[in-house]
Formats: C-alpha cells, structure tokens, sequence
C-alpha cells in the first residue's frame, strides 16, 4: 500500500459484501474519491460462510426490485471484471404443504408478473421431476423460479472490489476503525490505525459489528445478531450438481446443492439473542 489517504468523498467501513458493493455502486455512478477500509481481510466477517442462495420474490416491492437487480447485476459481473463469481442461475423451489400456502404462492404469482418475474405453480409430480431424491406425497403444490440462483459470496465479493477498484475506488484492508469524528452534529471523517482520514460521507457496512460502529457517531442502528445452525452433508450419491435451491416454509427449513451434498438450515420462529457483549 503506499499513502494511506487523509480524505474521501465516501469512506465505506467493511469489506464485506454489503461493504464492497456499495463501494463498487458509488464508484461506478460517479463517485471520484471512494475509500473502503476493511480491518482484517475482504470477506473475513460473516460474508464468507453465508449460504448464498438468491430469491427474488419477496413481501416488499422494494426488495423485490433490489434482488432483482442483483440477479441482473450478477449475470454480468464475472464478463464485466474477469473475476469469478460461483453465479450460477440454478432456480428455486417453494414447497406448499398446506392449502393456506398454495393461496399464498397464488397471490405470489400475480405480484411476479407485476415484475416481469417468472413464478409458475407446479404440481406434485412436476416437482418431484425437477429434483427426484425429494419425496413429495405431503406436498399441495411448489412453486418454480426459474431465474434464482446461487452465488459463491466470497467469489462475488472479490468481482465486485475489483469492479469498484476499475471504477477508481480505493480498497484498503488491515486498517482498524478507532474513532468517527462528529463535528456540529454532522460526521466528518474517522480516526484509523493508520491515521485519520476526513470524509464528506461515511457508510456503515460492519454487519453485526455496525450497532457498535454506529454509537462511535451517536447513532442507534438496530441490528441484533442471533444465534443460527445449518449443517452441510457428506456428498450424496446421484444428486445433481446445481439441483435447485429448496425452500420448505411450512416446515421452517431449506436446502441447497453444496459440493455434492446439501447445505440444510432452518428459519427459526423464536431465534436465540446473540449477546452484543460476546462479539469479539
């Protein structure tokens, strides 16, 4: 590295994915003087080991419109940066083991096609075609995207440093958050293991460190990280490389193609409080 910069239009805190897209946005739509600090390595926080499955239909407009510019995005990141992704358009299967769910995924169906977004309503059968290991006699119905994917984060994170880096960002890892300087009530820059650095605009992307990050500037972000599990198997004989992503909300679980196994995890109903004090 050579001299660690004393200012910046946008100084971006964490390398993670959040961190380095915002990064990669605010450069490409013009932002000159983008400085990302990050205090370990890209990816080191909780990016490198989330599942990295991609499903665009959500209950908020908004978000809905966000993933579906993420799948956009992601289509052409690895052309873009010549830097691997894991993205792979694999789809996605939600499973109705109810008839209240089956109403759901049709209302489901109507605010899809609001976006252009494919989601087809498919039989038992037709299910049970798309990935035959999975028994099927409790299921009402499933429903098909076929535009969702999968992403490997780690990979995806490093295209995006390096699209935010070919758009003039400046990415700086090793580099310790100590203070944020506030001045007339407005933030102003921060103080680093490095030296200070004076900024117009200050993003916060620390994940379950940015509760923390944010009282350094007399802010309250509310973020409570919680306890999870998932748990990845042993290869399964037969399972197609890159089966579709299954989720299961009336049974609280999903499942994922990983290394020729299955990443299994759960959506917990009452999740356990992570205490703050226990974060390092």
């Amino acid at each position: 590295m050579g001299k660690f910069p004393d200012s910046a239009d946008v100084l971006v805190i964490g390398g993670g994915i959040i961190g380095c897209s915002t990064a990669y946005h605010v450069a490409k739509f013009g932002c000159r003087n983008v400085v990302l600090v990050e205090r370990a390595k890209l990816t080191s926080g909780s990016t490198w080991h989330a599942a990295g499955a991609v499903g665009q239909l959500r209950a908020s407009a908004n978000i809905t419109r966000l993933l579906g510019y993420s799948v956009e995005l992601y289509n052409q990141l690895e052309a873009e940066t010549g830097q691997a992704t894991g993205w792979v358009r694999n789809g996605s299967l939600r499973l109705a083991c109810s008839d209240d769910r089956r109403a759901e995924y049709e209302r489901s169906a109507t605010i899809a096609r609001s976006f252009g977004l494919g989601f087809e309503i498919i039989s038992p059968r037709e299910a049970g075609e798309i990935v035959p290991e999975m028994a099927v006699d409790d299921l009402v119905c499933a429903a098909f995207v076929e535009s969702d994917g999968i992403a490997n984060p780690s990979d995806l994170t490093m295209a995006l440093a390096k699209g935010a880096r070919a758009h003039g960002a400046t990415l700086i890892e090793g580099v310790r958050l100590i203070d944020i300087l506030v001045e007339s009530g407005r933030v102003c820059g921060a103080v680093t293991s490095h030296g200070t650095l004076r900024c117009e605009k200050l993003v916060i992307c620390c994940g379950v460190w940015s509760r923390a990050v944010g009282r350094l500037a007399g802010v309250n972000i509310p973020i409570q990280p919680s306890h999870h599990q998932y748990m990845v198997t042993e290869p399964i004989a037969g399972l197609r490389r890159y089966m579709p992503t299954i989720r299961d909300p009336d049974h609280l679980t999903y499942f994922k193609e990983d290394v020729g196994g299955l990443a299994v995890g759960g959506y917990e109903l009452t999740p356990k409080a992570y205490p703050s004090s226990s974060i390092p």
